[in-house]
């Protein structure tokens, strides 16, 4: 399963919500970026997860305005298994996507960028009855597919 979260905070140029992981900034008292998206994952979904669980750190990739976002992937069991307790302020809704779901051609494309008259890039998206997963979230989903399920 692929968990994404909703998150509630107000984008000034994008209204609405967002789809994104769990993820923030590092705190002073995290060690390292597994500390920070352990405790995001804490703050940000109500879940507990142990550094055991984590199964490592993704490429960092860099956002539009040049922050550095390092993915961390980690195995967090049966969904049966898990409570979620949503921060509020920060997450309107938790949904599972299936790995079936998020490989299948029909739930993936791509989405091509102009910078002025010319092509500019292209980035991955992921669709379900729902939501468009696109961005930085989409890319890291993709880099975790290429891990996770060679073609």
């Amino acid at each position: 399963m692929v968990r994404t979260c909703c998150s509630t905070w107000p984008w000034p140029k994008k209204p609405g919500a967002t789809i994104c992981f769990a993820g923030g900034k590092r705190d002073p008292s995290d060690r390292n970026v597994v500390d920070t998206a352990l405790r995001e994952a804490r703050e940000e979904l109500g879940i507990a997860v142990t550094e055991n669980k984590v199964w490592g750190v993704l490429k960092p990739l860099r956002d539009a305005s040049g922050m550095m976002i390092a993915p961390v992937l980690a195995n967090l069991g049966p969904l049966e298994a898990l409570t979620f307790r949503p921060n509020p302020t920060e997450v309107e809704e938790i949904f599972t996507l299936t790995v079936a779901h998020v490989c299948d051609p029909q739930n993936r494309g791509y989405t091509h960028f102009r910078t002025g008259d010319r092509y500019g890039y292209t980035l991955p998206v992921f669709h379900n009855a729902k939501y468009r997963i696109w961005g930085l979230t989409a890319v890291a989903l993709d880099h975790t597919l290429k891990l996770v399920m060679p073609i």
